[in-house]
C-alpha cells in the first residue's frame, strides 16, 4: 500500500520532501502535483519503475515521455537547443509547457521517441514540484496521470488514491487541482510547432 502525503502547497514541509526523493531514487513510483494536474514521477535511470509506470498508463515503451527540471541550467546536458531557443524558453519559464527537443546521449534511449528520437522537457510553476526537484537534485522521468479510457489528467488526490494506492510507492496530496493541460511546443526541427494549445500562452511561441 503507497504512503500518502499531506503536503501544504504554498510552503512544502522538507522532511515530506527528502523522504519523497528518496523513494525516487530507491526506485519508487510516485503521484506528484504539478500545474496542469497530477503526474506519475520516477528516477530518470530506472528501468523498472519506468514499466510500472507504463503499466499503470496502459502506454506502450514508445509514448512521449517528459523530464521534470528544476530550471533551464539542466536543459542543455539532456536536449539539443541552440541560443536563441534557449533564451525564448528562459524569458518563460516556469510554467504551464512542455517543450519537445532531439535528446542528447545523457537521455536513457528507452525515454526517447524511438522515431525522432525527442524528449519532452518541463520547468513546472507548481511550488510542490519545485520543492520536490530541488530534494531529487536532478530531473524526474514523468508523465501525466492519466488512466486508461481517460482523456483528462487525475486532479483529485483522494480519488487517485482509491485507484493507484496498490499499484505506486508514494502519493503526494497537494490539494485538488482541476485539469488543465500544458501547452506542447516542439522544437526539434529548430524551429516551434505549437502542437497543442493549453494552460501557457502560445504567442511568444508563435
Amino acid at each position: 500500500m503507497s504512503q500518502f502525503f499531506y503536503v501544504h502547497p504554498d510552503n512544502p514541509q522538507g522532511r515530506l520532501m527528502k523522504q519523497a526523493a528518496d523513494m525516487i531514487h530507491q526506485g519508487g513510483v510516485i503521484v506528484y502535483p504539478t500545474e496542469s494536474g497530477y503526474a506519475l514521477g520516477c528516477h530518470i535511470g530506472d528501468k523498472k519503475a519506468l514499466e510500472r509506470i507504463c503499466r499503470i498508463r496502459g502506454i506502450e515503451k514508445n509514448h512521449n515521455f517528459t523530464l521534470v527540471c528544476k530550471d533551464l541550467s539542466e536543459l542543455s546536458e539532456y536536449a539539443r537547443v541552440d541560443n536563441s531557443i534557449f533564451r525564448l524558453i528562459k524569458n518563460n519559464t516556469p510554467g504551464a509547457y512542455t517543450f519537445v527537443f532531439k535528446g542528447t546521449k545523457e537521455v536513457p534511449k528507452r525515454l526517447l521517441n524511438p522515431k525522432k528520437k525527442t524528449i519532452g522537457i518541463r520547468i513546472p510553476e507548481n511550488t510542490i514540484a519545485q520543492a520536490l526537484l530541488a530534494a531529487v537534485d536532478e530531473p524526474i522521468m514523468s508523465t501525466t496521470l492519466i488512466m486508461p479510457g481517460e482523456d483528462t489528467a487525475e486532479f483529485d488526490p483522494e480519488h487517485i488514491r482509491d485507484i493507484l494506492e496498490h499499484q505506486v510507492d508514494l502519493i503526494i496530496n497537494g490539494g485538488y487541482l482541476g485539469e488543465k493541460p500544458t501547452t506542447v511546443i516542439d522544437f526539434s526541427e529548430d524551429k516551434s510547432d505549437i502542437l497543442r494549445v493549453g494552460q501557457g500562452d502560445p504567442t511568444p511561441f508563435e
